[in-house]
């Protein structure tokens, strides 16, 4: 029976579903070109939290699609236990993923994912492994996170989602996270649900991380770090352009959202940034369009109206200014080949 839904020693379970005091098995499935740093952070405190207990309170596998070593985004190779579908009666499964989540098809992992969920499982993501949750329709009608540079094109993809903006989210038997070092938040907080907040805390300490960020903290550095600027009227007129790119507004409204005049804020921006308000907004559109471009096979055209573009070679145009290759370049590069296996990196399956 799935720990996750009962308690230990025959208790009620938590209405969440996550805490209990028996040993958790928890199945890493890896999808090729997956984010190293976002699996480290995932799996460390698990091993930590053993660790901290003097007990196996986690047993942790990793799984391949084909069973054999998975290969990170940078270029790392780790060694699995299996294929996919050798992963059974596991608690938890955690699909950790990367760059070009988008391109396979990740059929034969999302078929395991729903037969693993309609058994109880737990199912997780870390970084664009909640893109491989949300085409497999794990997520209709729970919360969920990924990276912000993926966020408008899952979006895009899948409407009805409730994607937000936070580091994770926790939402029952689902969690995802956005990738990077908010999975060790996001595992730290399950292992706050499951064996309490001392346990939590040794494994944080640890890990070097003073403290346990919540969910809903902000995924992207502050805009004023960004920038480097700390000028209030600047900052509001970008945090303005930054949520208003498919459908741009006009100088003097940029202008008068901040009591100034068009030219005043022309010299503000040339001041601080180096460049015009509108080579600005030109250029927060033109970087959200490589992102779709590079996560989506949506048609080039879309991708233009949804970017503030009012033709496609107005935008292939302004692409190529700023890029120096066009648009459609950005699709005909194939994924990196995979090395020759000769230097694999193993990583133990247990704790």
């Amino acid at each position: 029976m799935n720990r996750f839904m009962t308690a230990a020693n025959g208790g009620a379970a938590p209405s969440d579903g996550l805490g209990r005091e028996d040993m958790t098995t928890v199945g890493f499935m890896l999808v090729e070109h997956f984010s190293m740093i976002a699996f480290s952070s995932a799996i460390e405190p698990l091993r930590l939290a053993n660790r901290a207990a003097q007990r196996e309170l986690y047993r942790y596998s990793l799984w391949s699609e084909d069973g054999r070593s998975c290969r990170a985004s940078n270029a790392v190779e780790v060694q699995v236990a299996g294929t996919f579908g050798e992963a059974q009666n596991l608690d938890m499964l955690i699909v950790c993923g990367g760059i070009d989540i988008h391109r396979p098809d990740h059929r034969a992992l999302q078929a395991i994912l729903r037969r693993s969920c309609a058994r109880g499982t737990a199912i997780g993501a870390v970084c664009t492994g909640t893109y491989v949750l949300a085409k497999a329709g794990l997520l209709d009608g729970y919360r969920a996170t990924i990276h912000w540079e993926n966020q408008a094109s899952l979006a895009c993809e899948h409407d009805g989602l409730e994607i937000g903006s936070d580091l994770f989210e926790i939402d029952r038997n689902r969690f995802t996270c956005a990738g990077g070092t908010a999975a060790a938040d996001m595992m730290l907080s399950l292992i706050v649900r499951d064996h309490g907040a001392d346990i939590a805390a040794a494994v944080a300490e640890q890990l070097i991380h003073h403290r346990i960020r919540e969910a809903g903290e902000r995924q992207r550095m502050d805009l004023r770090m960004r920038l480097g600027v700390a000028h209030p009227k600047l900052l509001h007129v970008v945090g303005l352009m930054e949520k208003t790119f498919a459908e741009p507004l006009g100088s003097q409204e940029l202008a008068e959202s901040v009591h100034l005049s068009k030219r005043q804020l022309e010299r503000l921006f040339l001041k601080y940034l180096g460049r015009s308000p509108a080579k600005h907004y030109l250029r927060i559109r033109l970087e959200h369009a490589r992102d779709l471009i590079r996560q989506t096979a949506m048609p080039l055209l879309t991708i233009a109206i949804e970017c503030g573009f009012a033709s496609a070679s107005h935008f292939s145009k302004a692409y190529v200014d700023h890029f120096g290759r066009p648009p459609s370049a950005e699709r005909k590069h194939a994924p990196t080949p995979r090395p020759v296996r000769e230097a694999a990196a193993a990583v133990g399956t247990t704790g």
